[in-house]
């Protein structure tokens, strides 16, 4: 009975967070740290990573370690909190590709962006210094992530292959994840880089649809691209 408040309390928390709960969030509603260290030697909670733990009986959850990253930048707020917050960290590049399941790019780093400075000491944690305006990011599966066009562009000035990039950006069109125009938009800056008329963000998307091939309809999303 004694175990059961403050396990209860930790509970609420968990449930609005895939089952997690980090200490700092414990602690600040009142959980000892004894009474925190005994709830996890009689195994009702389980690390996860540094801060941060699973509670017992809670399901698998996808992704389940850049939400653990995610949770370790501001350990002390919910998840739920920190939604409408224009300074939260988004996932992005790579960690963003795994989100949607695009691609086959190693997602062993966790990224993120955010216009703050983040103290973290994981060597598998990669901040990008940025702002992610209200229209190019969404809630995917909980987590604030940068919208589809966006993740692609970042890829890009990130020096990710082009072979790679064009992959994920079939793959994004073909699950409409975001539209052609959209994707066209935000590439556009890279164009001539590949060799295209500055700013020509359709025919470098031309370029990555010939590139990856696949079974798009390449008029009907070149034509969406130009706003026909």
């Amino acid at each position: 009975m004694q175990m059961s408040r403050p396990f209860q309390k930790i509970q609420e928390l968990a449930d609005g967070q895939w089952g997690l709960i980090t200490r700092a969030q414990a602690r600040a509603t009142g959980v000892p740290r004894a009474t925190f260290a005994r709830l996890l030697e009689r195994g009702l909670i389980e690390r996860i990573a540094h801060g941060v733990y699973r509670m017992r009986g809670a399901g698998e959850v996808d992704h389940l370690e850049v939400r653990a990253a995610w949770l370790q930048l501001d350990p002390a707020r919910p998840a739920w909190e920190r939604l409408d917050d224009p300074d939260i960290a988004v996932v992005s590049h790579t960690s963003a590709a795994s989100l949607y399941g695009v691609g086959d790019l190693r997602a062993d780093i966790h990224e993120f962006i955010s216009p703050r400075r983040w103290q973290t000491r994981r060597q598998d944690v990669r901040m990008h210094r940025g702002t992610v305006p209200d229209g190019e990011r969404i809630v995917l599966k909980g987590l604030p992530v940068t919208r589809a066009g966006r993740m692609i562009a970042d890829l890009l000035a990130d020096h990710i292959e082009p072979d790679a990039v064009a992959r994920i950006t079939v793959e994004v069109i073909e699950n409409i994840y975001d539209y052609p125009r959209v994707v066209a938009e935000k590439i556009a800056q890279f164009a001539q880089s590949f060799g295209f008329r500055q700013g020509d963000g359709v025919a470098l998307l031309e370029h990555f649809v010939d590139l990856a091939g696949g079974p798009l309809d390449r008029e009907a999303i070149l034509a969406e691209a130009r706003g026909a």
